[in-house]
């Protein structure tokens, strides 16, 4: 379920237009020996719908940002005979689950699509008009009115998406996110020695090997200090945790690295800072890179200084892997809910 690199989009801006709805027709009854039949000017078709739909399979904004503009088909006018003028087609779009759709120029949310196959009419078709069959009275039995249909609705959209996960990864560039996420999942972000390697959320599938059968995990781009106010696109790397319900916090404990105390304090204030409550969500400290003796002093240092448990592993070796897989799981049986991952 990775991305490939420069396809990944969680913002897209989108103007829809539901279509308009057909007018109504004037028309009156006309047969062999009748001359003067009676109104039978049927209704116009209501306009065609823009809906949104979640699904699982778009896991990007970046198709629906490409299309820019939607537009609905028209109702039909109606006809004679009574003929009414058939609907308009709706558009469904399909997008990420996790995606918040915002009223552009009012910036309220209008919908949150938050689980496989939610649905929203975000734009929605005119009504058709009325023929004149439906103005004929004992008072008037030959009406010419009709109305005309009206126009569908128009609307310029922002759309926001917040990956849905069972657990993040956190941590500062080059903590080892991108190489833990391949060797847990099947998911192939892209890994080197450098920082801010990663640039785009990425999503895998652990399987478990029991209940619940697997468990999503998000790769979350490295972090730096002042996330929480958006620097470095914090904003936009944080907002993707927010829907997770477990955080793994990574830490590389190395003898290269910098002081994995800072570097964990650093990313906690983040948590804390940001919006909502990420601070006091479920989180495993987790030490990286754990090789040789000095990185095992400075990950125990870590979990002294954190007042808390942590795992040491190293994704190149496989250390300490299989713990990591159990601890994680414990942690959602704890949590008492089915994970996003889970199979119904």
């Amino acid at each position: 379920m990775s991305q490939g690199q420069g396809m990944f989009r969680d913002e897209a801006l989108l103007r829809v237009q539901a279509g308009r709805g057909g007018d109504g027709c004037t028309s009156f009854h006309r047969e062999k020996y009748v001359t003067r039949g009676g109104p039978d000017g049927g209704d116009g078709g209501k306009g065609g719908d823009v809906i949104l739909e979640a699904v699982t399979h778009e896991n990007s904004l970046f198709r629906i940002a490409r299309l820019r503009q939607i537009q609905a088909s028209n109702g039909v006018p109606g006809g004679s005979n009574n003929k009414a003028g058939a609907q308009g087609e709706d558009v469904v779009l399909l997008i990420p689950v996790g995606t918040q759709v915002c009223d552009a120029v009012r910036g309220n949310l209008l919908a949150d699509l938050d689980h496989d196959g939610a649905r929203v009419v975000i734009a929605e078709g005119g009504r058709g008009g009325k023929g004149n069959a439906r103005f004929a009275s004992s008072i008037n039995q030959a009406p010419r009115h009709f109305t005309e249909g009206v126009e569908g609705e128009l609307r310029e959209l922002r759309l926001e998406l917040k990956l849905v996960a069972d657990a993040g990864l956190l941590g500062m560039p080059n903590a080892g996110k991108s190489t833990l996420i391949s060797r847990l999942t099947a998911a192939r972000p892209r890994v080197a020695s450098y920082p801010f390697t990663t640039l785009d959320p990425s999503l895998g599938i652990m399987e478990t090997g029991g209940h619940p059968e697997t468990l999503v995990i998000a790769d979350i781009p490295g972090l730096i200090e002042g996330a929480a106010e958006g620097k470095g696109l914090g904003h936009q790397f944080l907002r993707h945790v927010e829907r997770t319900r477990v955080l793994m916090h990574l830490v590389d404990c190395s003898a290269t690295a910098e002081d994995p105390v800072e570097a964990y304090l650093s990313i906690s204030r983040e948590l804390v800072e940001y919006p909502g409550d990420l601070g006091d969500r479920p989180r495993l400290l987790v030490a990286t890179k754990i090789e040789d003796e000095e990185s095992e002093q400075r990950a125990e240092a870590l979990f002294a200084a954190a007042d808390r448990p942590g795992l040491m592993i190293s994704s190149a070796t496989g250390r300490g892997l299989d713990l990591l897989r159990a601890a994680l799981l414990q942690t959602f049986h704890s949590l008492g809910d089915a994970p996003h991952g889970s199979k119904k």
